[in-house]
């Protein structure tokens, strides 16, 4: 039985640029961004970091165990939670940015954000990567601050506050346009961005295993994929595991994805998925 894979060119080498003159090569390889929440309140993983140490304590597992990208997040993106002002976000993330730079200066960062004035600081804090939930729409000005600082983008589809199209990949394109048209208006430059389906954003399970199912349609848009599908509901539906059991289900979707040419994958467990990408990529590699 053969197993099929995307397109061989996905995984030819493809330059990703990043803020302070950084840069990652995506395509041969499958890379991971290693979640850092300092929320007291996000769906998995809330309270777990409740010190600047504990986040760079976390950091460097999660380097140690193959994670390519740090990703620091000040306010749940979770349905239901309760929403915090920039200056709540900023006292939470600030600090670690300010750690983590010192401690791992060779670290590659990224701010998990929405508010522009949040990215702007953080980007001045060592932030390498913006990445961005609202897929531009909600602060237009984050793509300006992107854009100035040289900053990787990530471009993050959600059916949140707005009416979604009923075909998931016709939501998918029809939504990217419009961010996508947000972020060559303000002067990213296309090497500077990565997109992501927005995993669980207002999607349900069907919705969510349809995209995963069709992931490879989306990339005639033109840029690379991230995705985040760490320990999410849908993994719990058919898994029928508690959140904090997801890591071996995440593990096989991310193998799946990157089958499809998925270039970076969002975790909370990086070992696990790590070795998920070793044997996708082994497979991908023997197929080319």
């Amino acid at each position: 039985m053969q197993v099929t894979t995307a397109p061989q060119g996905l995984f030819e080498p493809r330059h990703w640029a990043l803020a302070q003159g950084r840069s990652l090569t995506l395509g041969p390889s499958g890379l991971l961004m290693g979640i850092l929440n300092v929320t007291p309140d996000s769906f998995s993983d809330g309270g777990e970091l409740t010190s600047i140490d504990d986040a760079s304590a976390r950091a460097r597992g999660f380097l140690s165990q193959g994670a390519s990208i740090l990703d620091v997040g000040g306010e749940s993106t979770r349905p239901g939670a309760d929403p915090i002002d920039a200056t709540t976000e900023q006292a939470r993330i600030l600090p670690v940015f300010a750690k983590l730079r010192a401690a791992l200066p060779n670290a590659l960062l990224s701010v998990d954000t929405y508010r522009a004035g949040t990215a702007e600081k953080a980007v001045a804090a060592g932030a390498h990567i913006v990445n961005d939930v609202s897929g531009l729409q909600r602060e237009p000005d984050i793509a300006h601050v992107a854009a100035a600082a040289g900053a990787g983008l990530c471009i993050m589809h959600t059916g949140r506050g707005r009416k979604k199209r009923e075909d998931v990949i016709a939501d998918q394109v029809a939504f990217f346009e419009r961010s996508l048209e947000i972020a060559a208006k303000a002067g990213v430059r296309s090497e500077q961005i990565v997109i992501d389906p927005g995993f669980g954003f207002a999607k349900d399970e069907r919705e969510n295993f349809a995209l995963m199912a069709r992931i490879g349609e989306l990339h005639s848009i033109g840029f690379p994929i991230l995705a985040g599908t760490s320990r999410k509901r849908f993994i719990g539906h058919a898994t029928e595991r508690p959140t904090t059991e997801r890591a071996v289900g995440t593990a096989a979707t991310t193998a799946l994805l990157r089958a499809a040419g998925v270039a970076v994958f969002r975790v909370h467990d990086v070992a696990i998925n790590r070795d998920a990408l070793a044997i996708a990529d082994a497979m991908i590699a023997q197929q080319r």
